[in-house]
């Protein structure tokens, strides 16, 4: 079995892991990390975890774990691993603090970014994972294949929504109910802090990728799930297109090219992602729907486990969507 220890458990992205490993038949939670409610039992934040855990939070972490992951904000993994010695524990930080190149090599670490569908066989070898945001995750799926075969020839245009839970727990004029409800906002227009992600894994398949991103994030009215719409300039055919992206795909474990228009509620509460394209004109629309508390964190962190300890990727995440 495998020994796992939470960072930051009081968090969405926690107890969307504790949910997950809490039935993974590979791995068993030894330790619950949270100063904030140390001594609380965890279904007592966690409130749909009543009968299924016993499990209660400590302001310690246990000793000789396999893996420690990071649920911290951002900003505060890298204060964590400075002042906490994990032992010979691999990691998987959900934050955005070791996404960027320029921020992979910590202290002795080496944090390798952890989408499977860019980086599958250097997962299976690493020790530290940086694991993608949301909306960055939903966004790179829709553009790697285009990417793989150096199809990018103009600028990219994205607009992408998200539920209410990809703001976090902590309370916000924008995370209010009064507020968030029957409402539909923009925010961080052309500035979102997943750009330099998404730019990264892009210029690793087309290194001559020089263009422009124009990314516009929507808050919505919903509470999980993200869809994002991309569309480009293009001289390919839509069979190309289509063939490019299934090609690309054949082998993924959770990402799916549909041949007809998606919706959130075919991934919401799945480790899914589906995937559509369409031409229009000269432009290829490519539309992308991931839960981005699952497919966009923790769900993929443990994707990232499962290759890390050589289990099969979908260990503990044959998860249906509720759809009605």
């Amino acid at each position: 079995m495998i020994k796992v220890g939470i960072v930051g458990g009081a968090g969405y992205t926690a107890g969307e892991l504790i949910r997950l490993l809490i039935n993974h038949p590979e791995a068993q939670i030894k330790s619950i990390f949270s100063t904030s409610q140390a001594g609380k039992t965890v279904y007592s934040i966690h409130q749909d975890l009543v009968g299924e855990t016993d499990l209660v939070f400590s302001d310690k972490l246990e000793a000789n774990l396999d893996l420690v992951f990071l649920c911290l904000g951002h900003g505060n993994s890298k204060e964590f691993l400075q002042s906490n010695d994990l032992g010979n524990a691999k990691v998987i930080d959900l934050s955005n603090d070791f996404r960027l190149n320029k921020d992979a090599n910590f202290d002795k670490m080496e944090f390798l970014y952890g989408l499977p569908e860019l980086n599958l066989e250097k997962i299976k070898k690493a020790d530290a994972i940086a694991n993608p945001g949301c909306f960055a995750t939903a966004i790179q799926l829709a553009l790697l294949p285009f990417a793989s075969g150096s199809h990018l020839k103009g600028d990219v245009h994205v607009n992408a929504i998200t539920g209410s839970t990809g703001a976090g727990q902590s309370l916000s004029v924008t995370t209010h109910f009064t507020w968030r409800n029957n409402n539909v906002s923009v925010y961080k227009a052309f500035n979102h802090q997943h750009l330099g992600e998404i730019g990264e894994s892009l210029k690793s398949l087309q290194t001559d990728f020089d263009h422009s991103l124009h990314f516009i994030p929507m808050r919505g009215n919903f509470t999980r799930g993200i869809l994002a719409t991309a569309y480009t300039h293009t001289t390919l055919e839509l069979d190309e297109i289509k063939a490019l992206y299934k090609g690309y795909y054949e082998q993924s474990a959770f990402t799916f090219v549909a041949d007809s228009p998606i919706h959130l509620k075919q991934v919401v509460n799945t480790n899914k992602c589906l995937l559509q394209v369409e031409k229009h004109g000269d432009q290829v629309l490519i539309t992308s729907v991931i839960d981005n508390l699952l497919k966009g964190a923790s769900g993929q962190a443990i994707e990232n486990m499962n290759l890390m300890f050589g289990l099969d990727q979908q260990t503990g995440l044959k998860l249906k969507a509720n759809y009605f």
